[in-house]
């Protein structure tokens, strides 16, 4: 017992029996009763004296009387808890001052406890005054609890190494997001969903035809890129995903962190940072810092089920969460959380309009085509050599039926195999497996001191579709599939990651050392597809590769508060060592190979055989080698690289007077492969009224390009957007930036990426319940790095050769090619107030960005080709590709057994630019206006431990502006792939349990 609480027995060895044990359940049970029991069975009589608690035998006579000697009387009391509008308020947290007994109220504001006559019962919650009220001679009590405007300002993490610095406090903006409150309430259940919908400056979607990129959501801060954000979980650092996005997808060239793989169940609250802070934090933290502190709860089982699926009746949702947590002696704590989500496809497609068996041969003679014959997208052949007369007889005849359909045949054939729907993609969010498991734990070590460790595992099974391969189409083998094929990407996501440190004082100094260790791997299998070039031999599945990428970090931290110096000063230093590994393995060989010219019978469109003549032709196909969809990695591809790079830095924060102080940061670091950097950061807050004050800060900062980013390297299959609205397929080669292709092509080296960021603001306690915050911010980002457009083989034989060997035909490069500078202003107003016997919250809260590429960094051998290099694409996606605007009205109200949540997101206008132009010369652009989405939900206490939730996102099923026709690749996309604001899954529903015991 000495070891679970905090009191001290007191007693001689010989008085009593030491290995008596009790096996009843004394959990939550009160110290008196537990002492009454020992009493009975020990014969012993104790007696207590604040946390002293002496033991003596008891004498003969009075165990012979049943005589139970305890000076402590206790009895039963029901405690009821009332926010400040007469409402329960569940979670409070009521504690026997002097001891460890106690717990927290249910879903209706009461807790029954065992309690000492002169009990004192300690009441805490967040945003209130922690209260101390006797007990005296009731059984019954109704506690009033007081809002603590202080409180309401949560105490935050990051933005100051003071640990007392709260939300108003910080002399940068930070956003903090009670996860655990509001995800009982909201439509969104994964992380970067809900942070989309909250966060204003946080912009989250899920992709579509984006190869791995429609298994992780990009996410970004303030409109710009998502390897600009650096994600903590409880302070510490989270590795990178290990996926570099490629296609043409927000974030391309860029990688980020994978914020689904920690369950929304497993989390207490969320700090957003939104300001740079490279200099406190390292590499990554140019846009900000995005804090995940995991809940630490103890004696509490949460249970939640939801359920749910859009208006369409696809994309079906089922997640399922659990989370307990329970003490470990006086202090300590394990909370674990499990997670199961399935998520289901959604298909927004239109249906292809264009030609599905007719070939586009014009009818000329044999002789004039096979002179001419050149291999098209929609041609089912490719020969290589002028074709003899006989040679090209038989294929004009093995193609006379399908060249010769009228519009009206076709049509008829197409609806004999299942009609237009049947050719047609699945354009929408992938289907998912999300299995999630997650630790946190805290030990005392003694008084001082605690050994904590936290960390979780994650799987996840992804499938997505690429783009159908028609029957007439040279990627196509009408023998293995007469009606074409749509192929599928599947995704297996492995994400684990352990953090353990020790936390305690030395001296005057707190210590904080830790290390940490995650890794991110992504395995493709490909099934449903074919390997055009190997014939009719060909699978129909294929293990593709993948990659992974690891990381270890390791800090040791100080930290000290001076109360005399001034007003009082915080001091804190410390170092980093970290290593990162980033690995890529091959596929099977069918996944990447091309076997080159093979002799291939087609069938022809009605699923009969070409003739006895064309048979005994040698015809030879120069098809696409590789699994179609994504080829595989190929051995060339494989590598496995590191690096290491060690970080000292230091803080100040200098309190001048009671509202005046300033915080300098220096951070120096320096890496095995990019040498050393040293960046700085000042800032200050000044009250010039006790609720007004003025925030400034000005900062330097540095990503190191990411190990992917240098050393990525494959072939895909990418499908580019021409002047006719047709997405034509082509083999792309991504190839490292020290490769020598990239060095004929006259791409330099990677370097790091540097930035300015000023921002300055207010912050305004209007009153007791009204908040005000207003912040401007200006960054500019130097030698950013991006992915190129795509290089042919020009002139030069030994380009072209490499391209041969890696089956492309084409070449991309990562190289640091634009400076951007953004712009842009976050306001925050949050007000509580009592409205008609409830408890009304409601926040405003908005964000205006914009971006704009300021320079483009062309190496001399290449500018003669400036849209090969940096085209108005992608220009577009680092500019108006994401919303400019974000603006959030949110309003929860909270009556009896009610509780009502009202969101309004408005998203602001978004473009897609292209190179291609119309007939007047004028590029093919299209604007998507703003619009608003409505979720609403309601919830309803059926007893004090079960809660039932319905609601809606996107309430009145809201789409994007649709596609000009020219970005429709004959009907395919309704909506744009490119350009994001909300994603297009239109109305969501659902119903949510949540039991808590």
């Amino acid at each position: 017992m000495e070891g679970k609480t905090s009191f001290r027995f007191h007693y001689c060895d010989d008085d009593i029996n030491q290995h008596l044990r009790l096996t009843k359940n004394y959990r939550n049970i009160s110290m008196a009763t537990i002492l009454r029991d020992l009493s009975k069975e020990a014969h012993v009589k104790f007696r207590q004296i604040n946390e002293d608690i002496s033991v003596s035998k008891l004498r003969y006579k009075d165990r012979k009387e049943e005589t139970v000697q305890v000076d402590i009387v206790t009895k039963t009391v029901t405690v009821t808890v009332l926010d400040e509008s007469k409402q329960p308020l569940p979670g409070v947290n009521v504690v026997v001052k002097g001891t460890a007994s106690g717990g927290t109220t249910d879903l209706s504001g009461k807790l029954v406890l065992d309690v000492p006559d002169d009990a004192i019962l300690v009441l805490s919650y967040i945003g209130y005054k922690t209260q101390e009220i006797a007990v005296g001679n009731n059984t019954t009590l109704t506690i009033n609890m007081e809002l603590d405007q202080a409180q309401l300002q949560e105490v935050v993490v990051v933005g100051s190494r003071n640990q007392n610095r709260t939300v108003l406090e910080t002399p940068v903006p930070v956003d903090v997001i009670s996860v655990d409150e509001i995800v009982k309430d909201v439509a969104q259940i994964e992380v970067s969903q809900i942070l989309n919908y909250v966060a204003p400056s946080f912009s989250s979607n899920r992709q579509t035809i984006a190869d791995g990129t429609d298994h992780v959501d990009p996410a970004s801060l303030r409109g710009l890129g998502v390897d600009h954000v650096l994600v903590l979980i409880n302070g510490k650092r989270r590795h990178n995903s290990a996926l570099v996005n490629v296609n043409g997808s927000v974030g391309r060239g860029s990688v980020g962190t994978d914020l689904n793989t920690i369950p929304a169940a497993a989390i207490k609250r969320i700090e957003v940072l939104r300001d740079g802070a490279a200099a406190q934090y390292g590499s990554d933290a140019i846009a900000g810092v995005i804090n995940i502190v995991l809940k630490d709860k103890v004696d509490e089982l949460y249970f939640s089920g939801t359920l749910g699926e859009t208006y369409e009746g696809d994309g079906e949702n089922a997640q399922f969460n659990v989370n307990y947590g329970f003490k470990v002696g006086k202090k300590g704590f394990i909370n674990l959380t499990g997670q199961y989500q399935h998520r289901g496809r959604t298909d927004r497609a239109g249906e292809w309009n264009g030609s599905i068996f007719k070939t586009s041969w014009d009818g000329s003679s044999p002789s004039v085509y096979a002179e001419n014959f050149q291999a098209g997208d929609l041609s089912p052949f490719d020969v290589g050599k002028k074709l003899t007369q006989q040679e090209a007889d038989a294929i004009n005849a093995a193609n006379a039926f399908t060249n010769n359909l009228t519009p009206q045949e076709e049509e008829a054939l197409i609806n004999q195999n299942g009609g237009r729907r049947a050719f047609t993609m699945k354009v929408g969010q992938s289907e998912a497996i999300n299995t999630s498991f997650m630790m946190n734990s805290s030990f005392e070590i003694d008084e001082d001191k605690e050994l904590y460790i936290f960390g979780g595992l994650n799987s996840r099974r992804g499938q997505a579709t690429g783009f159908y391969r028609l029957p007439n189409q040279n990627r196509t083998l009408t023998t293995v599939y007469p009606n074409g094929f749509l192929p599928e990407i599947n995704s297996e996501i492995f994400d684990g990651a352990i953090t353990g440190g020790l936390r305690g004082n030395i001296g005057e100094w707190n210590l904080d050392f830790s290390n940490t260790f995650g890794t991110n791997s992504f395995a493709y299998h490909v099934t449903n597809s074919l390997n055009a070039s190997r014939g009719n031999s060909t699978g129909t599945s294929f293990n593709a590769g993948g990659f992974r990428f690891s990381q270890n970090t390791t800090n040791l931290d100080f930290n000290r508060y001076f109360p005399d110096v001034m007003e009082g000063i915080n001091v804190a230093f410390g170092s980093e060592y970290r290593i990162d590994t980033y690995e890529i393995f091959a596929g099977e060989e069918a996944s990447y190979r091309n076997y080159g010219n093979v002799n291939v019978m087609d069938t022809l469109a009605d699923g009969s055989p070409f003739s006895n003549d064309f048979n005994q032709v040698n015809i030879f196909y120069n098809r696409p080698g590789g699994s179609q969809v994504f080829p595989g990695f190929q051995p060339d591809n494989e590598l496995k690289e590191s690096r290491s790079n060690i970080a000292f830095y230091s803080d100040v924060e200098l309190n001048f007077t009671d509202g005046l102080f300033i915080d300098v940061a220096a951070r120096y670091e320096d890496y095995s492969d990019f040498g050393n950097t040293f960046n700085w950061k000042a800032a200050g807050r000044w009250a010039i009224i006790k609720p007004l004050a003025i925030r400034a800060a000005i900062s330097t900062g540095f990503r190191a390009p990411s190990l992917p980013q240098r050393y990525y390297n494959s072939t895909s299959t990418l499908f580019f957007l021409n002047a006719e609205g047709v997405n034509v397929p082509n083999e792309v080669g991504t190839f490292r930036n020290d490769s020598r292709i990239a060095k004929l092509f006259g791409i330099p080296n990677l370097s790091n990426e540097s930035s300015i960021n000023i921002s300055a603001g207010i912050t305004w306690q209007i009153n007791d319940n009204l908040n005000f915050t207003l912040d401007g911010y200006g960054i500019r980002i130097e030698d950013r790095v991006v992915l190129t457009g795509s290089f042919s083989s020009s002139s030069s034989d030994e380009i072209a050769s490499i391209l041969n060997e890696a089956n492309a035909a084409s070449a991309t490069f990562f190289v640091n090619a634009i400076d951007t500078e953004t712009k842009g202003v976050d306001m925050i107003l949050t007000h509580r107030t009592s409205l008609a016997g409830g408890t009304l919250k409601s926040s405003l809260a908005a964000n205006f960005t914009s971006t704009e590429v300021t320079d483009i960094n062309i190496p001399s051998s290449l500018r003669g080709a400036p849209n090969q290099f940096f085209n108005r694409e992608e220009r577009n996606r680092f500019e108006d590709a994401l919303p400019q605007s974000k603006i959030n009205l949110t309003l929860i109200y909270h009556i009896n057994k009610f509780n009502i949540t009202l969101s309004n997101v408005r998203f602001g206008e978004i473009w897609a630019r292209t190179d291609n132009v119309d007939a007047n010369g004028d590029f093919i652009d299209q604007k998507f206006e703003a619009k608003i989405i409505t979720d609403l939900s309601v919830g309803y206490n059926l007893t004090d431990h079960i809660n039932l939730t319905i609601g809606a996102n996107n309430l009145f099923d809201v789409y994007p502006e649709e596609n000009r026709q020219e970005f429709r690749s004959n009907e395919r996309f309704i909506y744009s792939r490119r350009a994001t604001q909300f994603g297009f899954n239109g109305g969501f529903y659902f119903a949510r349990l949540n039991l808590t015991l």
